[in-house]
């Protein structure tokens, strides 16, 4: 087994992961959920898509060959959502981020983990700068769900093991696992 392309797998795995889990969550929001903050000093999760987006296409664009931070990336307007700007614009900006992201992840080979990229001057190596993306985008994603499951409350549906179903769940695993075999 190759380390290197396991990680690269795993990597993109749990991208994937996070993504849907993001799909989900913001499939969930009205228009108006959506652009909505819960106080002044917190981002609406149209703010968090657009940030992500912008650090995705900067970061993913030319990877192994230029530096993470693009010069004509201005994160702080990520944090400001035009008045007049659509979901559909949104959306569209989601999915061309991760569509960075899966496509460099696909591009690379396990040798490649261990290459030097820079992301505002700093060195990090492509495993390195996988894992920062990773907790990045986790820990957003992770607003995102929290937005959206506090905005929806009762209203909200669960996308992994709903609350008091751990026990049902755990049965259903258990009753799925292949028996062991036996000779007779």
């Amino acid at each position: 087994m190759n380390v290197g392309a396991a990680y690269l797998e795993e990597a993109v795995r749990s991208l994937r992961g996070h993504k849907r889990l993001g799909d989900g969550a913001l499939a969930q929001l009205t228009d108006r959920e959506l652009f909505q903050m819960i106080d002044s000093q917190s981002n609406s999760a149209a703010i968090i898509v657009k940030h992500m987006s912008g650090n995705m296409r900067s970061r993913w664009t030319d990877f192994l060959t230029s530096d993470g931070e693009k010069p004509d990336r201005h994160r702080d307007q990520e944090f400001m959502v035009d008045e007049q700007m659509t979901r559909e614009e949104l959306m569209a900006m989601w999915e061309r981020g991760w569509q960075y992201v899966f496509d460099t992840l696909q591009s690379l080979h396990p040798h490649d983990l261990s290459r030097v990229v820079t992301i505002r001057g700093q060195e990090h190596t492509v495993l390195q700068a996988i894992n920062r993306a990773l907790a990045h985008y986790a820990y957003h994603v992770g607003q995102i769900v929290f937005l959206a499951k506090h905005l929806k409350s009762s209203e909200w549906e669960t996308l992994s093991v709903p609350r008091g179903k751990s026990e049902e769940l755990n049965a259903e695993m258990q009753a799925r696992k292949p028996k062991e075999f036996r000779h007779p």
